[in-house]
């Protein structure tokens, strides 16, 4: 059986106006929200990038949303809207809420005492006014600082480990496995006494009077054992390793 693809062709540009109208007529709550969170406080943040931000979230609702009410629809939207107008803020805003009040509180502190000294007031005033030592002052000082972002190019330099990079570079693994390889063969050459030697002692970190109980020998026994070991792995790995 055909299907006339009109008919989808038709229920798609439905569909489309649909959103659109629902766009047109929650446009009104969009514009609320915007305005409720730029009045939340939040310096240097536009009402023209809410609005975007919070159309955006809108059209995302409008194509996603198949809800049959109306009332469900909006619910649906303002919760997205508003989200994505907060979600927008937080990421413009490079302090924190609690960093954002100290510093009010320290802006209008320090604009006091000066009303009142006639002079700006000195580090060892301000701190005493605020109940805190000047060291503590001087540490929220430098913790409430905006954060400042630089492009990488500007701020890059070999010089500054800042920018180290503490992972082993391809040489170093590429030694550390031929090396664990190199060791791993000779030990399996060792007979199965000495094998176990080294087994107890490196891996499971016994003490030469442990190793001596689980073998059933004396400690000077494990002792010969041990040395006897390393110095058959010595001369298997040659002078490129160093052994204990």
């Amino acid at each position: 059986m055909k299907h006339d693809p009109r008919g989808f062709a038709a229920a798609q540009a439905y569909k489309k106006d649909e959103a659109a109208d629902r766009i047109r007529r929650f446009l009104p709550m969009v514009k609320r929200l915007a305005w409720h969170v730029h009045g939340s406080g939040r310096a240097g943040m536009e009402m023209e990038d809410l609005i975007q931000a919070g159309l955006v979230a809108l059209t995302e609702c409008s194509q996603r949303h198949s809800g049959p009410t109306e009332d469900g629809f909006a619910a649906y939207a303002k919760l997205r809207v508003r989200g994505a107008m907060v979600d927008l803020v937080r990421r413009s805003t490079p302090l924190s809420r609690s960093a954002t009040e100290r510093r009010r509180a320290l802006r209008e502190k320090t604009a006091l005492l000066s009303t009142e000294l006639g002079r700006p007031p000195s580090e060892a005033e301000l701190a005493a006014a605020m109940g805190l030592t000047e060291r503590e002052l001087a540490d929220q000082r430098s913790a409430d600082e905006p954060l400042r972002f630089e492009h990488i190019d500007d701020a890059y330099s070999d010089s500054n480990s800042a920018f180290a990079d503490d992972r082993p570079d391809s040489f170093a693994m590429l030694a550390d496995a031929e090396m664990r390889s190199a060791v791993t063969a000779a030990i399996a050459d060792l007979p199965e006494r000495l094998q176990m030697v080294i087994q107890l002692y490196f891996v499971e970190e016994l003490n030469l009077a442990e190793i001596a109980e689980v073998l059933g020998v004396s400690i000077p026994r494990i002792h010969q054992l041990k040395a006897q070991a390393l110095e058959k792995l010595k001369a298997a790995l040659g002078d490129g390793y160093e052994v204990l």
